[in-house]
């Protein structure tokens, strides 16, 4: 099916200086010298409000409200002193250059994504080595390549990205998603795909959305009104879709859902079964459960029917034999299962199971007339083949354990390509012969990284409550167990979200100097299904940090590391983790890196989408019993006069309109405000930077670079790990 599902995405993923009156900022009373290295740092000092809310008779100072304001002079004064005194922090790190150098050279080589035909033409993604962003190549008939898009040449700084690419039925017409400086707003550009000529006016003002074509007609789009005040932190609370027909203006691009109060949702996606018979609809008002509806588009204003209603769970069309619907869902099956029903009777009461629920999560695909089973077991990919009948064909023999990419693609197609990887080995494409069963290197890393040198192996640790979780550890073989190893923890723990095995250039680099990377698969996540996720949610939230705090203990315990060289690091609800362990145990770990967190858990809800994840985290507005709960563990309201918090970096971009900087802003105020100990606590906030897609890969690298020289300068290492075991 060429428009698989209408996945919604889980939108959180996440939200003055006095020296502007021309006086000397004052020294704060916690500025000190930087703890390892002699570094003074000198924090300026963040001016005070007197807001204060009240909620359920309880007041709640927010003094530094004013930096929610992203659009006032203020704030931009304040940015830019904080980044002045984070690099000239970062500057005098002797080995900072080394890193970024040597992040570089394993970063440079070619990638390349699997094919896919479009038209006449094959396609495919490409980075030469080094390019901030990928660019798109085609070839006919095995002749030769030619450049299709090279998003290196939207803008010089490298900040506009390439979104969603979608082409029309015949491959004749494409559409193309740009996002500029890293924001959520995206532009729609149309061209005919032969001359690459632009077609008509670009969309504008575009926000989380598919391009679903119709034949060679149109496309079915989403977005917001755009709101009033600022567009990179206003509220966006209803979603629309709409069909733009090719060559009429967008003002006249009409609305197929979501304008009327009774269709109201936060999040509405639209797609096109690969016949164009149907359109299916899917709205939802938090990022877990959806409601979804099917419109016949052979019949002039036919009515929209409903799948399902009532956000019980989540559910999808995977793909459709004329009437025949095939749905994944996990209504009454939180592991997920394939069921059919016809699409003139496709309620909840009609579903035929085809591939039941087993004890392990299902993601499912379809390519070459086949069902694609991939099954999570303790966040390791298996994966099944199944015809339409709901008959098992075969286990598709991965090259290892780790994970695999979908295996997806047309109706018709004979080979089908996945992508395999781990924390130790970079990726590898494979072809796969769907008759035969038989998987082929198509196109092998060309990372210039020794996978044999390193290790990883799966541990479980037993958590407060005495929930067993996982966690995969990987680095060098042969390494000591003396408490001394740099350590990197990282989760995420959120949103129904699994982290599997994946390599990464930068987590390699951090192995190379004898590091260890530690990844725990926290409750909130999707790893073991529905239940594993509503386990870390709302009144269950503190199990994710109790889950985070354990996997740390377990690191200690087992002298893979000690509290002097243990980092912890997440981001978007990742960067909540940070902010809420750190602040419930600063003991634990010597160096904390928030990123795009999610750090103000009484007003989250108030910005951009940020009230689609109350199913995750409950508003404080829910009830007394939801305020007293979030206000216990929200990051900025836990930070304390007198406590001696780890070396901190929080990192954010000053375009995200996902999770906006003010969190970030906030939360390092306070931290500056209070840190009683002599690490120290700094906010890096890229500019032209959004929550992290697109970001441009020179950006990448240096951001990289700072993290890790951060992180082990405040380990006490006054040369890299590797130069000082020789």
């Amino acid at each position: 099916m060429k428009n698989k599902a209408i996945l919604l995405t889980s939108v959180l993923v996440t939200s003055v200086l006095t020296a502007c009156s021309g006086n000397e900022p004052e020294q704060n009373t916690a500025a000190v010298a930087a703890k390892t290295q002699g570094i003074n740092v000198t924090y300026p000092v963040t001016k005070k409000g007197d807001v204060v809310d009240t909620y359920f008779d309880t007041n709640v100072a927010d003094p530094y409200r004013w930096l929610e304001d992203d659009r006032s002079e203020e704030t931009g004064a304040w940015v830019k002193t904080q980044n002045k005194l984070t690099f000239n922090y970062l500057d005098q790190i002797p080995y900072r250059d080394q890193l970024k150098s040597r992040l570089g050279e394993l970063w440079n080589y070619e990638k390349v994504g699997a094919p896919f035909k479009e038209g006449d033409y094959t396609y495919f993604y490409k980075n030469n080595g080094l390019q901030n962003q990928y660019v798109v190549y085609r070839q006919k008939d095995g002749g030769e390549a030619e450049v299709f898009l090279d998003p290196n040449t939207f803008n010089k700084e490298g900040t506009t990205s390439l979104g969603q690419l979608s082409f029309s039925k015949d491959g004749s017409i494409a559409a193309y998603a740009i996002s500029e400086a890293g924001s959520d707003w995206r532009k729609i550009i149309i061209i005919d795909a032969e001359t690459k000529e632009v077609l008509e006016e670009p969309l504008i003002d575009v926000k989380f959305s598919g391009i679903s074509w119709y034949k060679n007609e149109g496309f079915y789009y989403s977005s917001y009104d755009k709101p009033k005040g600022s567009e990179l932190s206003a509220k966006t609370d209803q979603h629309k879709l709409y069909y733009h027909q090719l060559g009429q203006a967008q003002k006249d691009d009409k609305v197929i859902f979501g304008a009327t109060a009774e269709e109201k949702h936060r999040y509405v996606g639209g797609s096109v079964t690969e016949d164009n018979r149907y359109l299916l609809i899917s709205g939802a008002v938090s990022t877990s459960g959806n409601n979804l509806y099917i419109k016949d588009l052979t019949k002039p204003n036919s009515p929209l029917v409903t799948i399902a209603d009532g956000f019980l769970g989540d559910t999808y069309v995977i793909d459709n034999e004329g009437d025949k619907l095939f749905l994944v869902t996990n209504i009454d099956a939180p592991n997920k299962k394939v069921v059919t029903v016809n699409a003139t009777t496709p309620t909840r009461e009609n579903w035929k199971d085809l591939i039941p629920e087993t004890e392990n999560v299902l993601s499912a695909s379809t390519g070459g007339g086949y069902f694609f089973a991939e099954y999570m077991v303790d966040a390791i990919s298996k994966v099944y083949q199944y015809d339409y009948q709901g008959n098992k064909v075969r286990e598709i023999k991965l090259p290892g354990v780790g994970s695999s990419s979908a295996l997806s693609g047309e109706k018709d197609a004979d080979t089908l390509y996945y992508s395999f990887s781990n924390y130790k080995t970079p990726g590898t494409i494979y072809s796969y012969n769907i008759d035969k069963g038989e998987s082929d290197v198509y196109r092998k890393s060309g990372a210039k990284f020794d996978s044999d040198a390193f290790e990883s192996k799966q541990v479980f640790y037993t958590s407060k409550d005495g929930t067993k979780v996982p966690m995969i550890i990987t680095h060098k073989k042969g390494i000591e167990l003396n408490g001394k190893n740099p350590t990197l923890l990282y989760a995420y723990g959120g949103f129904n979200v699994s982290l599997t095995p994946s390599f990464s250039v930068s987590r390699a680099v951090w192995m190379e100097q004898g590091g260890i990377y530690a990844v725990a698969n926290l409750r909130g996540g999707g790893e073991y299904g529905k239940k594993w996720h509503n386990a870390g949610t709302q009144l269950n939230k503190q199990n994710v940090f109790d889950d985070f705090i354990a996997a740390g203990e377990y690191l200690i315990d087992q002298n893979y590391t000690s509290s002097d060289y243990l980092a912890v690091q997440g981001g978007s609800n990742g960067g909540l983790l940070v902010g809420a362990v750190m602040t419930q145990r600063p003991d634990l770990m010597q160096v904390a890196l928030p990123a795009v967190g999610v750090l103000d858990m009484l007003r989250y809800h108030t910005f951009t989408a940020g009230a689609g994840w109350a199913y995750d985290y409950g508003t404080a507005e829910q009830s007394e019993e939801m305020f007293n709960y979030l206000k216990a563990y929200s990051p900025v309201h836990n930070v304390k006069d007198g406590v001696s918090y780890p070396a901190t970096m929080v990192t954010t971009g000053d375009h995200d309109d996902r999770v906006v900087p003010a969190h970030s802003f906030k939360f390092a105020a306070e931290l500056q405000a209070k840190q009683a100990g002599a690490a120290p606590t700094l906010i890096r906030i890229e500019t032209d930077g959004g929550h992290g897609a697109g970001t441009p890969v020179s950006k990448t690298i240096d951001l990289y670079a700072d993290l890790f020289a951060f992180t082990l300068f405040n380990m006490g290492f006054d040369k890299l790990p590797e130069q000082s075991a020789k």
